[in-house]
């Protein structure tokens, strides 16, 4: 079964027992976790899981271990942050922050792990953008088994001087 919705749940929202969260550490992403609460609200409550991937790239004259390690430590916190608040709603949420291609990671960990549906936000590049940039949320929906719940962030999903592009670690 293959589902992208742009906005909203789909019905039976309550089937969803384990829900994958893709986050990349920008505001624009975390749009979906207003989405992600209200499954939260439901008689049944789903098990969380958030991943944020660490690209696989460097920056030139640092040492790319060096450089893994750091990135990985600055996305563990970051979901760290992210878990305790939904957490501080009732959800029972896990994680992961494994590093590489993010599309790639997402539909790995999705397989791995069996998770009735992933949840992401996606930035709404069309065009060219897509093209030049690609689009994680493009080929997680192409490329996933499972269905997928995209929701569109707007620019007023986030404060105009939060609105920028993700950290290194996606």
């Amino acid at each position: 079964m293959r589902q992208a919705t742009a906005g909203g749940l789909p019905k039976g929202g309550a089937m969803y027992r384990n829900i994958l969260v893709p986050l990349d550490g920008s505001p624009l992403a975390e749009a979906i976790l207003p989405e992600i609460e209200k499954f939260a609200s439901g008689a049944v409550m789903p098990r969380v899981v958030l991943i944020r991937v660490v690209p696989a790239h460097h920056i030139p004259g640092q040492d790319a271990v060096e450089w893994q390690a750091r990135m990985i430590r600055r996305a563990e916190d970051y979901i760290e942050k992210v878990k305790q608040q939904l957490e501080s709603k009732g959800m029972t949420v896990d994680h992961h922050v494994p590093y590489g291609d993010p599309a790639a990671k997402i539909l790995e960990v999705c397989e791995l792990y069996n998770y009735d549906l992933i949840a992401m936000s996606t930035h709404g590049r069309s065009g060219l953008g897509r093209w030049l940039m690609g689009s994680v949320a493009d080929k997680v929906v192409r490329h996933s088994r499972f269905p997928v719940l995209l929701r569109r962030a707007q620019p007023e999903d986030v404060p105009e001087a939060e609105a920028g592009e993700p950290d290194d670690a996606a």
